[in-house]
């Protein structure tokens, strides 16, 4: 059974270092210490591990977290430990001290959370092992990897259904990934079809700034918003393993620090990157998108993409990397008509069933959309998500209106070329067609001799390709992989090509993304940044000294607050959030002497007390002490308490003379009582 739910609270301040939960959080905290089947839906970076990490502090027993990557499981033991937390994991990368040790806890009862990669449950062993450990709750962290569908499917994530009948215990699964399909896979196959508790949370992530660009010399786009963002943490997403070498090997040609990532390296080349991008500040990781799912490092500030992702939900988990923090994050994603026409190819030629592929279609058409919006990115994203309630100011077309035009003409002008010249040719030569262009193949085809030949002579040739692209990303013109390509009209095309419809075109999504790139946004004001950059100094030589990544230390957001609100003293810095009582004790004096400079020495008893409301009571006791030394008089014997005793006054806040005896005895008593009394009962 779990404890009385007020220690969570107590929990969340003392060990996670926080005052109050995100929102929503509070009730799946609830829920799963509670023991309900619980399945939340939270967006990327919105605080999932602390449901089932703090809900198993509450709960009696063992909680075994199934997590899918071996790097995001040894990162959140890690800072679990650093919080004072009993945690462990056994995965392959382990040695056989660390798997000692892990069992020693298991066996003693010690251990809180127990970290699992999801190939353990093939075992017989693992299971009988889980069913003597006392486990009271199971937690699945990235529940969509069991989706069949869904590019991150993990066959074993099928056994965990087998798991929670075996050991008869509540299943609380977590993901960001919200299409219906996904939800119903993982009822059934987590949950044995019985509906669990469900919470969706809002999917807003308010801090970080959405752009998106067309492909104008994409290379030096790139390099452009890099350059803006150097020494800052960084991913850029690419479309094919080969991108990500050579542009990693430009990005380190100007300066900054990189590596590549993805599926055709070496496990060992891998988990070299995981690590170095874990522990580096400032790398920035050009990557496919093999590199991702277990990215828990909180102080990316950027995310780019130099291809256009495969449907709005991999965006949203992509760009969701960035400013885990809550700290302001900024991304660019590029896109143009070869990737449009690629990803219609991977759906087209996938082996997924008919409503599957017409599904994928759609989830990419609301990305497209999403691309072309011609107004606020974070209204049309959320959207999609169900959330009509947004308010935004950041994202680029916040930033500078987009220019719009009737393009109703130029559409049916482009649908007519189309449809003409046999839906058998891609945009380049439906151009031709259109400015009147007598190219070799327009000539051989006669099709200068059409009623369509020179009639958009009045856009440009770069200005024809942004309708095409906006056509394409509006799904009104759809590559045929059968037909190599060519173009071929949707149903939803033919009301404009009727007259019965009209449509709007962005007339500036041609422009270059440097005219439109976006302020970066400083962490700190200018008069902040010098102690920003100190206590970052401060952060980053603890860090290498314990071995572990910066953020583990703190994240970005906590440094933040030191630099914003300049804390000095310990019970000013308990205050700050992300300080738990274990980190305040262990590097509070190292950051308080950053701040402030040389710091008095402070009691070990009175520290502890800085993460509480008994501090300056404390201090009262102490200073109220003082005065009476030799007595009333001044001239008796000198007297005082051990700082314990006057630690577990201002906890324990006795209300008589016998009760503070009780504590300090009475020969103290017979001295202090009565001044001890006077103090306690004002603070009351």
């Amino acid at each position: 059974m779990p404890r009385d739910m007020t220690d969570a609270d107590t929990i969340l301040r003392d060990v996670f270092g926080f005052d109050s939960f995100r929102p929503g959080q509070s009730e799946i905290v609830e829920a799963v210490a509670q023991g309900e089947n619980v399945l939340a839906i939270m967006p990327t970076g919105g605080g999932k591990s602390l449901c089932f990490q703090l809900p198993a502090l509450v709960r009696h027993g063992v909680t075994v977290v199934i997590s899918p990557l071996i790097a995001l499981m040894r990162d959140q033991v890690r800072g679990l430990r650093e919080a004072g937390v009993a945690a462990g994991a056994l995965t392959s990368a382990n040695t056989e001290a660390e798997n000692d040790a892990v069992w020693d806890m298991l066996h003693s009862g010690e251990l809180k959370l127990l970290y699992l990669a999801p190939e353990r449950l093939a075992s017989g062993g693992t299971q009988r092992m889980l069913q003597q450990a006392g486990v009271s709750l199971i937690a699945v962290d990235e529940a969509h990897c069991v989706s069949q569908w869904g590019h991150d499917f993990r066959p074993d994530y099928l056994r965990i259904g087998e798991l929670r009948r075996a050991l008869d215990v509540p299943l609380a699964a977590f993901t960001a990934t919200a299409d219906a399909e996904t939800q119903e896979e993982i009822v059934t196959r987590l949950f044995d079809g019985a509906p669990p508790r469900a919470f969706l949370r809002g999917f807003d992530r308010p801090n970080i700034h959405l752009m998106f660009a067309p492909k104008n010399k994409p290379r030096d786009q790139i390099m452009q918003f890099a350059a803006s963002r150097k020494g800052q943490s960084g991913i850029v997403y690419c479309g094919t393993r080969a991108k990500t070498e050579t542009l990693s090997r430009a990005l380190n040609g100007e300066g900054h620090t990189t590596c590549f990532y993805h599926g055709g390296m070496e496990a060992e080349a891998r988990r070299d990157v995981e690590s170095r991008f874990a522990t580096e500040d400032g790398l920035i990781v050009v990557a496919t998108v093999a590199f991702g799912m277990g990215v828990d490092k909180p102080d990316i500030r950027w995310v780019a993409h130099a291809d256009l992702p495969k449907s709005i939900e991999a965006y949203y988990q992509e760009i969701g990397r960035a400013g885990r923090d809550g700290a302001p994050a900024e991304t660019l994603t590029l896109y143009g008509p070869d990737d449009i026409r690629l990803r219609r190819t991977q759906i087209d030629e996938g082996l997924a069933p008919p409503e599957r592929r017409q599904a994928d279609h759609g989830r990419l058409n609301a990305l497209l959309g999403l691309a072309e919006a011609q107004e606020c990115r974070r209204r049309t994203l959320l959207g999609y998500f169900g959330e009509s309630d947004t308010t935004c100011g950041n994202c680029d077309l916040c930033d500078t209106p987009a220019k719009v035009f009737d393009g109703t003409e130029a559409v049916r002008k482009a649908l007519s070329a189309a449809l003409r010249t046999g839906e058998s040719f891609g945009a380049g030569h439906l151009i031709d067609v259109l400015l009147g262009t007598k190219t070799e193949k327009v000539l051989q085809r006669s099709h200068d001799s059409l009623p369509t030949f020179g009639v958009g002579k009045d856009l440009k040739r770069g200005e024809w390709q942004a309708v095409f692209r906006q056509m394409m990303g509006f799904d009104l013109l759809r590559p045929d992989a059968e037909r190599h390509g060519a173009l071929v009209m949707t149903e939803a095309a033919r009301p404009i090509l009727r007259g019965e419809a009209t449509i709007s075109l962005r007339r500036d999504s041609i422009e270059a993304a440097g005219e439109r790139r976006p302020k970066v946004r400083a962490l700190v004001n200018d008069e902040d940044a010098p102690l920003m950059s100190a206590l970052k100094a401060k952060r980053r030589a603890l860090a290498e000294e314990q071995s572990v990544p910066a953020y583990v230390i703190f994240p970005d957001r906590t440094l933040i607050e030191m630099a914003e609100t300049r804390p000095k003293t310990l019970d000013d810095l308990a205050r700050v959030n992300g300080v738990g009582a274990k980190k305040l004790e262990r590097y509070g004096r190292a950051f308080l002497e950053v701040i402030s400079g040389d710091m008095p020495d402070t009691h070990p008893a009175r520290r502890k007390l800085a993460t509480g409301q008994s501090g300056g009571l404390y201090d009262a006791l102490l200073a109220s002490q003082a005065d009476l030394v030799r007595g009333n008089c001044g001239t008796l014997k000198p007297m005082s308490c051990e700082a314990g005793q006057l630690a577990k006054l201002a906890q324990t806040r006795p209300n008589d003379e016998t009760g503070i005896a009780r504590i300090i005895g009475d020969r103290r008593a017979e001295r202090f009582a009565e001044r001890f009394l006077d103090v306690l009962s004002r603070a009351d």
